[in-house]
């Protein structure tokens, strides 16, 4: 941070509690700061904020007009609007559209959309959002999406109780609430701001992923974005946004799609309502009303609590719910949630069900652990987290074990059997699992010989690994098993060239953002004991290589095969396929053992005249014999 950036984040602290009444510095002191700034910047536009209230109801035309997008919540209807054309991806991103416009370098005017031809005049209030640059190297116009983290949220939501206003009721509607405000303006520095479109003075950009690239450059927090070429690609990109969703700080509530050839943009125009360019793909969502019945807090692989309410059964996009997250420490001790209380609840597609808003508060006071439930050890607040840092907690070895076992793929050991093991003192970290022996495994409830040896076996066998699935197996903060893939074909195809890594070479890798590549070094520093541990003990890490035998083709998957599905997917992917859980007009091959089948991806591969094989067929496809 510059001095010139430093002293106008404190004129803005120090102007906020000013005016809220509660000074933190004397007006000398103050003024001294002021006379700095004036010194090094004297047009600087801290300089010029007036006091805590906007008189502005301006409505300013736009240039160009804000238009909404249209949408689809169907994956083929998706695949067909996309046709064979490169795309790029980001999360659509819940808040309030904003339209920034620079001249001479300087922030001029900020508005709202509006009724995308007039948008109100917030450019007052930008002022407080750190995250808006009030210059640039540019000149034009910045389009993006105001909206407030989880974490500021409840931070911001303590801030208005000490200034005796109304609370805010949810993430959702809090950006709009302060934009619109006539006072206390101050509290927009709780707002932030992401910047997805740049319309250029002078047309020189040619695709869309350039226009990120130079928002980046010029100061401006950008969104996950990726550029997509084919539909496995596409289909891995709703997974990381839905991931987003469920893990994020921030409300996404689907995916943008827009064609990268700024050529078509011109091409293609817009109807009234929306351009032809880009389209929303919306993940369905349900929301409804229903009633806590309890509260419980479970640990994560990480020692995390996060609150789970289990409540009046209610149906919610095609299940039945009874259980809810209700995020964190955080959000139950703002919205002071507690058994009785009728929250509103949603569930979006395949995403886990989330607590909304408290709709009828109960009597009573909350329920918050002083202890970890697992381990009774001592619990600690990390801004909206609690936290157990008992690193034995069994808890958290039990998770992190479980989503080892899970991904690496060894199969018959479910939950229950691995917490006797854990009770036993059999296992206690994830290395343990390939110290067992047939006669530890005898030792467990149920368990005869042939049961004893089929767990041995299918533990032993997960010693031959990739790179790329231990990585993923592991917990490593930051990455997941698509990451870990982006990483290995990155050129960081070993241990040890891993453990040499620096932060620059992590920010090549395609999709890995500053924070994930920090989070992913820090973890897998903490986490090379374990693997050395794991090669000591006989890991045999193959090289991830592809055979491009099959050219990037697509293939999808239908009934029973000879082999364990994930086994065939690793088998698609060695030899140059990509695997698509789902059947369009872009798919190659439906791969069944069946010469016919009522389900949806055998209609639909009929209805897109894709050619089904058998897994016999494959085989002699790659030259490999069943």
């Amino acid at each position: 941070m510059t001095r010139i950036e430093e002293l106008e984040r404190l004129i803005k602290r120090h102007k906020a509690l000013y005016y809220q009444g509660r000074p933190e510095i004397s007006d000398s002191d103050y003024d001294a700061l002021e006379d700095e700034l004036k010194r090094l910047d004297p047009k600087n536009y801290a300089l010029n904020i007036v006091g805590t209230a906007s008189f502005s109801s301006r409505k300013i035309k736009h240039n160009q007009r804000m238009l909404s997008l249209d949408k689809t919540y169907n994956l083929d209807e998706l695949g067909e609007w996309i046709q064979d054309r490169e795309v790029v991806i980001t999360p659509k991103i819940d808040g309030v559209s904003c339209s920034l416009m620079y001249e001479n370098g300087v922030l001029k005017i900020a508005k709202t959309r509006g009724d995308g031809e007039f948008g109100e005049d917030i450019t007052e209030k930008t002022a407080w959002i750190d995250a808006i640059p009030k210059k640039l190297e540019i000149n034009g116009e910045v389009r993006g999406e105001l909206f407030c983290e989880m974490e500021t949220f409840l931070q911001l939501a303590e801030e208005m109780k000490k200034v005796e206003l109304a609370p805010p009721s949810s993430q959702r509607n809090i950006v709009a609430g302060l934009i619109s405000r006539k006072d206390h303006i101050e509290l927009c520095r709780y707002l932030d701001f992401i910047a997805f479109d740049f319309i250029e003075e002078k047309a020189s950009l040619k695709h869309e992923h350039e226009k990120f690239k130079l928002l980046k450059k010029e100061g401006f927090k950008i969104p996950y974005y990726r550029v997509v070429k084919n539909n496995a690609e596409l289909k891995d990109e709703i997974d990381e946004i839905k991931s987003m969703m469920e893990n994020g700080d921030m409300l996404i509530d689907g995916m943008v799609v827009g064609l990268d050839n700024l050529k078509l943009h011109h091409d293609l125009g817009q109807t009234a309502h929306h351009p032809k360019y880009k389209i929303a793909f919306k993940f369905i969502g349900q929301s409804k009303k229903t009633k806590i019945k309890k509260i419980n807090w479970h640990s994560s692989k990480n020692g995390i609590l996060t609150p789970v309410a289990e409540v009046e059964p209610v149906e919610l996009s095609g299940a039945t719910v009874t259980n809810v997250t209700l995020h964190n420490y955080g959000i139950v001790k703002q919205f002071v949630i507690k058994p009785g209380d009728t929250i509103e609840i949603i569930r979006s597609g395949e995403v886990i069900p989330k607590f909304l808003s408290v709709e009828i508060s109960s009597s009573g006071d909350i329920e918050i652990p002083e202890r970890c439930p697992s381990c009774e050890g001592e619990l600690v607040v990390e801004r909206i987290r609690l936290i157990c840092k008992n690193k034995k907690c069994p808890e958290r070895i039990k998770q992190g074990i479980l989503d080892f076992i899970s991904k690496m793929g060894i199969y018959d050991i479910s939950e229950k059997r691995l917490l006797e093991m854990i009770r036993k003192g059999l296992v206690n970290e994830i290395p343990d699992l390939y110290r067992l022996t047939k006669e530890d495994l005898l030792s467990l409830e149920k368990t005869k010989e042939k049961l004893a040896e089929k767990l041995y076996s299918n533990i032993q066998v997960t010693k031959n690994t990739t790179l790329t699935k231990l990585l993923g197996s592991l917990g490593i903060t930051g990455i997941g098993i698509n990451k870990s893939e982006k990483i290995v074909h990155a050129g960081l195809d070993s241990i040890e060239k891993i453990e040499a890594a620096k932060l620059d070479d992590l920010l090549k890798v395609e999709g890995l953002a500053e924070k994930s590549a920090n989070e992913f070094l820090k973890s897998f520093r903490e986490k090379k004991p374990i693997i050395d541990k794991l090669i000591n003990l006989g890991f045999i890490i193959e090289k991830n290589e592809i055979k491009n035998v099959l050219g990037g083709k697509v293939f999808a998957l239908t009934g029973e095969l000879s082999i364990k599905r994930n086994e065939f997917e690793d088998l698609i992917r060695k030899n140059g396929g990509v695997v698509s859980s789902s059947v369009s007009k872009n798919t190659n091959y439906l791969i069944s053992n069946e010469d016919e089948s009522g389900s949806s991806k055998f209609e639909k591969a009929k209805k897109y005249n894709v050619a089904i094989i058998s897994e016999q067929d494959f085989y002699e496809m790659i030259g490999k014999n069943k």
